[in-house]
């Protein structure tokens, strides 16, 4: 429907909002968006009436939808409570979709999350999570530098901040830094404020863990991670500073600054980001990353394409996540992957 704090609350779910899931769909030249299911009445009404669809293909209910319609591709769009059992009954639904195009975070435990892929995988689907940074030209520029070891050499150092909740916002930042890194979390010491700025203006129908909070990670590859997603969204940046054998960059999101400098003869010399022009920008980047995704989705369905946005991908940030709060509730280091038990750990979110 539309992103709550970047667009006007009254606007979301009334109006065509080109940075959602149905504006991504408008952007493509084959994708038509035919149905919808929600199991409030009103919204459901609303949101049909300001796309175009059919009151007949308006369901309450998402069962009421699958068992009706013939679908390609599904947009899982429900709290992150909700997921599992969306992505799951989509996947293994009558209206058989290749693609099931889930909004980030993944699933609020891990053993929901590798459910999800199993079932995907075994019905023949192709799970793309919403983590909105990857289907940026300037995220995947920047990606391949850094895995060819063009751009810092071997990264040793990184500290991050986002606004919080760790589950709402900072899976973002987490997401952009396993997928910048291609590495996995493999040591998590955490620390949980316990607040949440969202909760209120969410009008959330239960009870929500997710709150603001960071910590320290241990990559696989050795690389250390400062996280610190504690401050509320007026205030916050989204900030990634990489440290590297053969280099240094910077990046802030919200100002538009990315810095890079070469390490030449033990001197940081400023240089521009090669293949990457421009400041990072909402219009150019963020909003047009909705477009970007229905486009790859497009890709996938026609067979042109590999999935770039897996939940086998999505679901690092979330067991750091999860790392962060069994940290802080226990006092002690967690090692990832996760013991079998923690993994069924549910940190809630809206």
């Amino acid at each position: 429907m539309g992103i709550l704090g970047m667009h006007d609350e009254d606007e979301i779910g009334t109006e065509k909002i080109e940075a959602s899931h149905a504006g991504g769909y408008a952007s493509t030249s084959e994708i038509e968006l035919v149905a919808v299911a929600d199991v409030d009445e009103e919204k459901l009404s609303t949101f049909g009436d300001a796309w175009d669809i059919p009151e007949d293909r308006q369901y309450v209910g998402h069962d009421a939808m699958l068992a009706a319609e013939d679908l390609d591709v599904v947009s899982v769009c429900t709290p992150s409570f909700l997921h599992h059992e969306h992505t799951v009954a989509a996947a293994e639904s009558a209206a058989d979709p290749d693609v099931v195009w889930c909004e980030k975070p993944i699933a609020s435990q891990v053993n929901a999350a590798e459910e999800m892929i199993d079932v995907c995988e075994a019905t023949d689907t192709e799970l793309v999570v919403n983590h909105s940074f990857r289907f940026t030209d300037k995220l995947q520029r920047l990606h391949d530098l850094i895995n060819d070891r063009d751009l810092l050499g071997e990264v040793k150092s990184v500290s991050t901040q986002y606004r919080m909740e760790l589950m709402r916002n900072s899976t973002h930042v987490l997401d952009t830094l396993v997928y910048l890194l291609d590495t996995r979390a493999s040591e998590v010491s955490g620390y949980i404020t316990g607040e949440n700025e969202a909760v209120d203006s969410l009008d959330a129908a239960q009870e929500v863990v997710d709150a603001g909070g960071g910590g320290h990670v241990v990559m696989d590859d050795d690389s250390f991670v400062t996280v610190d997603c504690t401050i509320p969204r007026d205030m916050s940046s989204m900030t990634l500073n990489f440290i590297g054998t053969e280099g240094k960059l910077y990046m802030n999101n919200d100002d538009g600054e990315w810095r890079y400098w070469s390490l030449e003869d033990g001197d940081h010399v400023e240089e521009p980001l090669p293949g990457i022009e421009g400041a990072w920008t909402w219009e150019d980047d963020y909003q047009r990353s909705f477009a970007n995704a229905a486009t790859h989705v497009q890709d996938l369905l026609n067979g042109e394409s590999e999935n770039y946005s897996p939940g086998t991908e999505a679901v690092r940030s979330l067991e750091i996540i999860v790392g962060f709060y069994l940290s802080h509730y226990t006092g002690s280091t967690v090692d990832i992957p996760l013991a079998q038990p923690l993994r069924d750990i549910s940190i809630t979110s809206w």
